[in-house]
């Protein structure tokens, strides 16, 4: 069931306003055709071409993502202590622990064992045409299963001072719960800002807490929200029930000593 919160209630954060940036004026292009001469096939060329150019300048536009192919990415969420990953994700992926989609041409932020270690953030990529459209994740250990959808905003909340904003500024903000195929639980968060979007997909596996965040400035979630939702609903954790499974068989193994597990 989703549901729909009020910003002033999630934070204590004074909030701000702030109004809705003008956007630039438009100008269109003035052409010029070269006059015409009947009977010529230079002149019919030359018309031809000038007609080419005229709808190649009318028809261009700020290139969006809407049909961007994507890269699975696959996360490990290691501790920092073991974290020695610089670009390339090949060699995670039979360790993998999250997976989500990435847009063709969108670039790995490093992200560097200090703060790793300090914030959690585990894996980020960005458009490097606007580096404020992003995906990013990041994990917090300990944690066994979901609270109150409320609480988990605000504890993320506490440890991103942008979120903290994006919350207190929002003109909405939403959370529903939903279950995959699986039966693994998500909380689904959307907040609606004046400049700034957020998409929010958070999970409990491994005794770990996932976020996964897509962020992106007003004008950019309005050309390009159908990539960032799809991006966003690319997120899931993934070896959860093998992993319980191999838990259950060797604990069976321990009572039953006679019958070896078999994976």
């Amino acid at each position: 069931m989703a549901s729909t919160f009020s910003p002033s209630a999630l934070l204590s954060t004074t909030t701000s306003t702030s109004s809705t940036p003008s956007k630039p004026p438009q100008f269109k292009p003035q052409l010029t055709f070269p006059p015409s001469k009947p009977s010529s096939t230079n002149n019919l060329s030359t018309t031809l071409t000038a007609a080419l150019a005229a709808a190649t300048i009318l028809t261009s536009t700020t290139p969006s993502l809407a049909d961007s192919t994507y890269q699975t990415y696959y996360g490990t969420a290691a501790s920092a202590a073991n974290y020695g990953g610089y670009g390339g994700n090949s060699n995670k992926k039979d360790s993998a622990e999250y997976i989500y989609d990435v847009p063709e041409g969108w670039k790995e932020r490093l992200v560097s064992k200090v703060e790793k270690g300090t914030n959690g953030t585990d894996s980020e990529f960005y458009n490097p045409k606007k580096k404020t459209e992003k995906e990013y994740l990041l994990y917090l250990a300990g944690i066994r299963q979901l609270g109150p959808k409320e609480a988990i905003l605000n504890n993320l909340a506490l440890s991103d001072v942008d979120l903290q904003d994006l919350i207190a500024s929002a003109d909405s903000v939403t959370s529903e719960e939903v279950n995959d195929d699986k039966g693994q639980v998500y909380y689904v968060y959307e907040i609606d800002g004046v400049a700034k979007h957020s998409l929010i997909s958070v999970t409990c596996a491994r005794n770990k807490l996932y976020a996964h965040f897509v962020n992106a400035p007003t004008p950019e979630w309005n050309k390009d929200k159908e990539t960032l939702r799809h991006v966003h609903e690319s997120f899931k954790t993934i070896g959860v029930l093998q992993a319980n499974t191999i838990l259950l068989m060797t604990r069976a193994f321990i009572f039953f000593p006679g019958h070896a597990p078999e994976i």
